[in-house]
């Protein structure tokens, strides 16, 4: 039997419509399709009627299907001969674990692509209205987990404190207190503006902007929760002036821009 073939696929920061139109095409002719939690449900339902659907989704300190679980499995398909889809959100090497996947294909002498995908560090903020960098403001931006895996150094708050650009936190909304405070000890002002951006891209999106020091309090008044982007940094202020109405567009037919509004 012939060997098949493993796409990881970015689905992009959660509005169906911002894959790639490489990632949609793979989605269309999979076999077999292994999606994240967070996958927008109109990928997956774009999948052919007889692809066989795998969730291995996980949730905040709770992974019903281990990593390595997860890589047994493309190893499986994929040496059965079939075309499977890895459908990772966002970007599947920006904190998607992708490498690891890619890795164990690698070593099991397996054919792998990766596509990548619209990152929720960017993409998100950018349907935020804040843009990442900014001439007047922001002139390089840091993307961090807020989440570290067990038995890694945990981050360097202090030296995260100290730069400039804009710094986007994936992964902390749980430690999100604790993330203020470790920035503000590490000598970051407490008045910089900061926001937290939930549901990115998508619909019911919800965008709740502070300071530092009181972006937590105002994140559980508004009951914000993951998925969630944190962002701290003077590009924060530009929300209220950049914020747009996405058009929505129907990916599963070709209509002009103006009638899927």
């Amino acid at each position: 039997m012939s060997k098949g073939k493993v796409w990881l696929v970015g689905a992009g920061p959660g509005d169906a419509s911002l894959i790639t139109v490489k990632g949609l095409h793979c989605i269309r002719h999979a076999e077999v399709l292994v999606h994240d939690r967070l996958v927008n449900p109109e990928l997956i339902a774009c999948a052919p009627a007889d692809c066989k659907i795998i969730n291995v989704g996980k949730t905040p300190n709770h992974h019903p299907v281990p990593q390595e679980e997860i890589n047994a499995i493309l190893v499986k398909y994929a040496a059965e001969g079939k075309n499977v889809v890895r459908l990772k959100g966002g970007d599947p090497y920006v904190f998607g674990r992708g490498g690891e996947e890619a890795e164990s294909l690698a070593e099991n002498g397996l054919d792998f692509e990766v596509i990548p995908g619209i990152s929720s560090s960017i993409g998100g903020l950018a349907y935020a209205g804040i843009p990442v960098t900014h001439r007047d403001h922001a002139s390089s931006f840091h993307v961090v987990t807020g989440h570290m895996c067990q038995g890694n150094e945990p981050q360097n708050w202090n030296a995260l404190a100290a730069l400039n650009g804009t710094l986007v936190i994936l992964m902390g909304m749980t430690r999100l207190a604790e993330i203020s405070q470790l920035l503000i000890d590490g000598g970051k002002s407490p008045d910089t503006p900061a926001a937290v951006v939930m549901y990115a891209s998508q619909q019911r999106q919800q965008v709740v902007t502070a300071t530092l020091a009181t972006l937590p309090e105002e994140a559980a008044r508004h009951k914000l929760h993951p998925p969630a982007l944190i962002v701290v940094g003077n590009v924060v202020n530009l929300h209220q002036i950049l914020a747009f109405a996405a058009t929505q567009i129907d990916i599963t037919q070709e209509a002009p821009l103006e009638a899927a509004s």
